[in-house]
């Protein structure tokens, strides 16, 4: 069962700052940029409008962010996806990937207009890097392989000065 850190106000105007708008359905903090502001944000399975939500790890560093949307334009989706279709191994492994990232959803509660539903593309492609890296980040590693590949492909992205107060 997944353990979030409660979301403080100061973590609600870092996310406000990273993604341009007010975080809604906050879980709580997923993961945490070693300089201490949040990375991922964990997101409840509906929104409080009622909304079905299926994506529970929410990538927020815009450092990370940048670098995921670099990877896909770059092509690393398509051919990630393809991997998929001639490793019968990977094929498992990211299967896996889904059943763990719904059953950390699942946790925080039961929405059946997704059920079966994960996030990224899961299970059977790459539909999006930056929920494969919040996945990889939250769960840790060996959890997702895909994700774990995209974010060894990202670097110490943690590394490089912030570009903004809030980044």
């Amino acid at each position: 069962m997944p353990t979030f850190e409660p979301a403080t106000p100061a973590d609600v105007e870092i996310l406000t700052a990273q993604l341009g708008r007010p975080p809604r359905g906050i879980a709580g903090i997923a993961w945490r940029c070693p300089c201490g502001k949040p990375g991922v944000v964990a997101t409840e399975p509906r929104l409080a409008d009622g909304t079905p939500f299926p994506t529970m790890y929410y990538l927020t560093c815009p450092r990370a962010v940048a670098g995921c949307s670099t990877l896909e334009a770059q092509g690393l989706m398509a051919a990630m996806t393809a991997r998929l279709a001639d490793d019968p191994s990977l094929a498992r492994a990211h299967r896996a990937a889904h059943v763990a990232y719904l059953a950390d959803r699942a946790t925080l509660g039961d929405v059946p207009e997704i059920d079966g539903v994960s996030a990224g593309g899961m299970p059977t492609r790459v539909k999006c890097l930056h929920v494969l890296v919040g996945h990889a980040l939250a769960a840790g590693p060996g959890v997702t392989p895909l994700g774990d590949e995209a974010l060894a492909a990202l670097g110490d992205f943690w590394t490089r000065p912030c570009l903004e107060e809030n980044a």
